[in-house]
């Protein structure tokens, strides 16, 4: 027999996505699953199907194939819209995982509302709604407005927006309806929910058979208002918070039924204490678990490949510092003409990276036709504490120029 590989279900963006694949593979031989042919994946892996991934008999199909030349210890995703793949996959192969159901109510957001309800676990008023009718009246059930509207089994903020009035109502359900239409087949439809006003974090966790551990937690700043775009994420090793919200996110996994892996526990921070988001049953994005690493020492997605195979993993934090994050965002919708760090002092800079060519379209703000918007780039920056890291995030930024020609300057 060979020796025991970790089956991964898709890689990918990327920039992204190659520090979790490294980390994966950084203990057990990796197997991949993708849509496509490996190109930067095939450093980090033995072997491959390519396959769609929206399929499930499909990726089923592939893994058995992968199956007859290899022993799979476990399975592994970091992305959203295959944790249901990886879930029954898991199940069938019989290695370490999350039931499917426990995924699947984590997928679908009404679910997690109605049992963190169930579980007394503090969270938002909602109701499911079908059409901008419904929605209407659904917010006057919820008291008024403000209001959010969501798409039930999306991710990355994807269709998220809030509505301030009945007059806002229609171009907010325009957002989410077209959110809404490319949505994992978990869900269906539209939440309308309560709006949470506050600060919003997430907590990162470890699980091992139903114990969580809360590792950091992630203070977050979101923009483009009404929608809910992030623009940074700072993690700190010693943040006081991660006492206070830790039992909340534990209660959270336990109310959605998440026993196994590493998970990403969104919350907002009210003025009548925290109160649930949603619970990601994987590493969360934004490079967050690259934060996390370089605030604590502790590898989270080395530490979900662990799980994956039955391993316990190294949670001990070598490190006793502050990491942020901040997304490059273009001026205005338009085609990339010129992008460029200007010179300045990079001491406390880890990581630039373009994610835009020039000559590529970005986009500012979500609307009915592009339901997300394009960043244009992101850096990373350390710091003894949160301001240093947030001071020289600022600094970072404040030297990137992302130039765009609109279509009004291109008629010109």
């Amino acid at each position: 027999m060979s020796n025991p590989m970790l089956l991964v279900i898709g890689s990918g963006p990327e920039l992204m996505r190659r520090y979790m694949l490294e980390a994966a593979a950084t203990d057990t031989p990796l197997l991949l699953i993708d849509d496509k042919e490996p190109t930067w994946q095939a450093p980090y892996i033995v072997d491959y199907e390519v396959t769609d991934l929206g399929d499930l008999s499909s990726v089923a199909l592939a893994a058995d194939s992968l199956a007859r030349h290899w022993t799979i210890a476990g399975v592994l995703t970091f992305d959203e819209y295959h944790l249901m793949a990886a879930a029954r996959l898991a199940e069938l192969l019989g290695v370490p995982g999350n039931a499917p159901a426990a995924v699947g109510a984590t997928r679908d957001k009404a679910t997690s509302r109605q049992r963190f309800f169930s579980s007394d676990v503090p969270s938002a008023a909602f109701t499911w709604v079908h059409s901008l009718d419904a929605a209407a009246s659904a917010a006057e059930r919820l008291g008024g407005f403000p209001v959010v509207l969501k798409p039930t089994a999306h991710a990355g903020s994807i269709g998220v927006v809030r509505v301030d009035s009945i007059a806002d109502l229609s171009a907010g359900w325009s957002i989410a309806s077209a959110g809404a239409a490319h949505q994992g087949p978990e869900g269906q439809g539209v939440l309308l929910e309560e709006f949470l006003d506050g600060p919003e974090i997430s907590v990162e966790t470890v699980t091992e058979y139903g114990v969580t551990t809360a590792i950091a937690v992630t203070r977050k700043s979101v923009g483009f208002a009404p929608y809910f775009m992030e623009t940074s994420h700072v993690v700190s090793a010693d943040d006081p918070l991660l006492g206070e919200v830790a039992p909340i996110a534990a209660a959270a996994l336990r109310a959605v039924g998440i026993t196994h892996g590493v998970s990403h526990v969104e919350m907002k921070l009210t003025s009548d204490g925290p109160r649930l988001i949603e619970v990601n049953a994987r590493l969360g994005g934004d490079r967050i678990g690259e934060l996390v690493r370089y605030a604590t020492g502790v590898d989270l997605a080395r530490a979900a490949a662990a799980l994956a195979c039955g391993r316990s993993p190294n949670l001990e934090a070598t490190r006793a510092r502050s990491a942020a994050i901040g997304m490059i965002y273009p001026p205005a919708d338009g085609i990339v003409t010129h992008r460029m760090l200007r010179p300045g002092d990079d001491k406390h800079l880890e990581q630039l990276h373009w994610l835009c060519n020039i000559g590529d379209r970005v986009t500012l703000a979500p609307s009915p036709h592009t339901p997300n918007n394009i960043r244009a780039g992101f850096a990373i920056t350390t710091g003894d504490d949160a301001e240093a890291a947030r001071r020289h995030l600022d600094e970072i930024l404040a030297r990137a120029v992302v130039e765009v020609r609109t279509p009004l300057t291109q008629a010109a």
